[in-house]
C-alpha cells in the first residue's frame, strides 16, 4: 500500500521499524576512505623520517637505507610487526623514533581501531539518537506521503518558518526515505496506514498530519489511523476523487483539499485571466510577493494587511457581514499581506 503521489510503492518493501534521523555526516565509505588516506600519510611521515635519518639507521644486508626501505621500515613498524631488519643505531634516529614515530604508531592504531568500533557501534547509536529523538519530539509536523505533493508541502512548511526538524516524513519507498534523511528531515519507512508505523513518527504528540498518498482509498485509511491515534491533530488530506471528501471528512480530516478540481480550476481560470493566475500562485508561493495569512485577533486588523474573512467559532465570515470594529481576540482573520 503505498504512500507517496509519485514514487514506486513496491520499491522497498515496508519496514516498520526504521526511523531516519536527518544525517549530514560522510557516508560509510567517505569516512573509511578518509582513514584510509590519514593511515597512508602516516606511513609516508614515517618513512620521510627514516629517510631523512637515513645515516643513523642500519640495514642488516649491510646496504644503504633508501627510500623503498624507509617505506619498508615505516610500514611494519606503524603496524607493530617490527621485523628488525632495520633498527635505529645512532641516538638522533633512536629520538626520532621515540617522539615522531611512536605517536604516529599510536595514531595509525588508533584509526584501525576506531573505524571498527565505529561499524559495531554505529547502529546502536542510531538506535540511541532515535530514543532520545521521540521522548523530545512534540507539536512536529507528520507528512504521510513523501512524493511530490508532499515535498512541496515540507517546502511550503518551511517557508512559513518551520524548521525541518519539525517535519517527520513517512513512505514505503527507501529511495525517498533516504531522501528526505538527505535533506535534513526526520524520515520514517513504513506504510502509514499502519498504527506501528505512525507511532514510530511520534504521531500521538504530532500538531498536524498531512496526507499525500496516491489513492483515495490509501489516504482515508491513513487518516482514520491517525485520527484514532491523535484526536486533537489538524489533519489536511488530498483527495483525487471529489465524490470521496465526505470519507475524509467522515474519518476525522480537518480540511480536504480535491487536488484534481484545484487544478482544473487553475487551468479554466488561465484562459481567460493569466494575470489572475499569476498573482493566484504568487499567493500560494509563501515567502515571495502577496500571501494570504491567518492570524489570531487581538480586536484590530493587523497593519497593512487586506482583511479577508474573520473565523469566527470555527466558521468562516465574509468581511462584507464582520463590522472590523467588532472584532473579537478568539477571531482568526485571513488576511492578504506583503510578504
Amino acid at each position: 500500500m503505498a504512500t507517496s503521489d509519485d514514487s514506486n510503492p513496491d520499491a522497498g518493501g515496508p519496514r516498520h521499524d526504521l526511523v531516519r534521523l536527518p544525517d549530514r555526516r560522510l557516508t560509510p565509505f567517505q569516512a573509511v576512505a578518509r582513514r584510509i588516506v590519514f593511515a597512508v600519510a602516516l606511513v609516508l611521515f614515517v618513512a620521510m623520517v627514516v629517510r631523512l635519518g637515513r645515516g643513523g639507521y642500519v640495514d642488516i644486508t649491510g646496504d644503504p637505507i633508501s627510500f623503498g626501505d624507509a617505506l619498508y621500515y615505516a610500514s611494519v613498524t606503524v603496524t607493530t610487526t617490527g621485523y628488525g631488519d632495520i633498527t635505529a643505531v645512532s641516538s638522533g634516529a633512536r629520538m626520532a623514533t621515540v617522539f615522531l614515530i611512536t605517536p604516529a604508531r599510536i595514531l595509525f592504531l588508533i584509526l584501525v581501531v576506531g573505524t571498527t568500533v565505529e561499524v559495531l557501534t554505529d547502529q546502536s547509536r542510531r538506535e540511541l539518537l532515535t530514543k532520545r529523538w521521540r521522548q523530545r519530539v512534540n507539536n512536529h509536523y507528520v507528512i504521510c506521503g513523501f512524493g511530490a505533493t508532499g515535498h512541496s508541502a515540507a517546502a511550503d512548511l518551511m517557508r512559513r518558518g518551520v524548521d525541518p526538524s519539525e517535519i517527520v516524513a513517512v513512505d514505503v519507498n527507501q529511495d525517498v526515505v533516504d531522501q528526505a534523511g538527505h535533506d535534513g528531515f526526520v524520515a520514517v519507512q513504513g506504510d502509514a496506514s499502519v498504527q506501528a508505523v505512525l507511532r514510530q513518527a511520534a504521531i500521538g504528540r504530532a500538531k498536524a498530519v498531512i496526507i499525500a498518498p496516491n489513492r483515495d482509498d490509501t489516504a482515508v485509511l491513513v487518516t482514520l489511523t491517525a485520527r484514532e491515534m491523535n484526536p486533537t491533530a489538524h489533519i489536511v488530506a488530498g483527495v483525487k476523487e471529489q465524490e470521496n471528501m465526505h470519507l475524509f471528512l467522515q474519518g476525522g480530516a480537518n480540511e480536504v483539499i480535491d487536488a484534481t478540481a484545484a487544478v482544473g480550476r487553475m487551468l479554466g481560470l488561465g484562459t481567460y485571466a493569466p494575470g489572475a493566475v499569476r498573482v493566484l500562485d504568487d499567493l500560494l508561493d509563501a515567502g515571495k510577493g502577496l500571501e494570504l495569512a491567518e492570524v489570531d485577533s487581538d480586536g484590530t486588523v493587523p497593519p497593512g494587511a487586506t482583511l479577508v474573512a474573520v473565523i469566527r467559532e470555527g466558521r468562516r465570515q465574509p468581511v462584507a457581514q464582520v463590522d472590523q470594529a467588532s472584532l473579537r481576540p478568539g477571531d482568526r482573520l485571513v488576511v492578504l499581506r506583503e510578504t
